[in-house]
């Protein structure tokens, strides 16, 4: 059996089946100061009069995508996915696409920029104007981040290379989270975006990437993929394709959502949000 041209496929023997102990509670502890750190924010600008009250449910994302994003590095779910590509696909989905939306969500950056003294808050937004910053939250670049990054990973021996050498382990599931992040903010612009792209550009870029993940999944669903039992990498693959489209709809929904309130008669929208 042949994978996109790869060579025959043959069981995979795993070096490293799941992140070592002190990897695990260095993972554990970046996730609990990342929570601490949120909700110190939020309680510490509540108290400040001028600064509208910061919703609960921000925190509610935030902890909500620490967690799923944690869940794929720590705990029986990591190991598992080492062995069965069901659960590796559920962690891809974990990591590359409810993690970040979840996170986006939570407006990390607005909240950082309410708790900043003024002159870091000042630094900060001439960071995110840097052309560097302009280039990487791109759609386009973002895009092929993201759904280039799956093509690369699964369509190459990249895949079963990640589970005999940890750093690359690491780095690819670092690069599935970033990625996706990135891929979700230059949809969504629920913090600061000095460079704002169209909603016609995004839908067309969102519509194009949305298309080549489902075509890696289907090419994965009828290539299969080495070191797995054809079943298991079939039920992935589906998986990989229906749920990613149910973050992919709700990503939709909101950019749709948005695209109306910036562009509905004023008087209209506030009927709706009150009705």
């Amino acid at each position: 059996m042949t994978v996109f041209g790869q060579t025959e496929a043959r069981p995979l023997h795993y070096d490293q089946q799941h992140l070592p102990p002190a990897l695990q509670i260095l993972v554990g502890i970046i996730a609990f100061s990342g929570a601490i750190g949120y909700l110190i924010l939020m309680i510490r600008t509540n108290r400040v009069r001028r600064l509208k009250h910061w919703p609960g449910r921000r925190l509610f994302f935030w902890l909500s995508g620490t967690l799923s994003a944690m869940l794929v590095f720590i705990g029986p779910f990591a190991e598992a996915a080492h062995h069965d590509f069901r659960i590796h696909m559920a962690g891809h989905l974990l990591l590359g696409m409810l993690a970040p939306l979840l996170i986006a969500l939570s407006a990390p950056v607005t909240l950082l920029l309410r708790a900043l003294p003024v002159p870091a808050a000042r630094r900060l937004t001439k960071a995110l104007r840097h052309p560097i910053a302009r280039f990487y939250r791109n759609p386009v670049t973002a895009s092929v981040l993201n759904i280039g990054g799956l093509w690369l990973l699964y369509a190459t021996p990249l895949f079963q290379l990640m589970h005999h050498h940890l750093w690359l382990y690491l780095l690819i599931h670092v690069h599935v989270f970033a990625a996706g992040y990135l891929f979700t903010i230059s949809m969504l612009y629920i913090d600061p975006a000095p460079h704002r792209c169209s909603y016609v550009f995004r839908t067309i870029v969102f519509i194009c990437a949305l298309a080549a993940h489902g075509i890696l999944s289907k090419s994965i669903y009828a290539d299969l993929l080495p070191g797995f039992p054809p079943d298991q990498v079939r039920e992935g693959a589906m998986l990989m394709y229906y749920g990613g489209d149910l973050v992919d709809l709700v990503i939709i929904i909101l950019l749709f959502h948005g695209w109306y309130r910036d562009t509905a008669p004023r008087h209209s929208y506030q009927k709706i949000e009150s009705s």
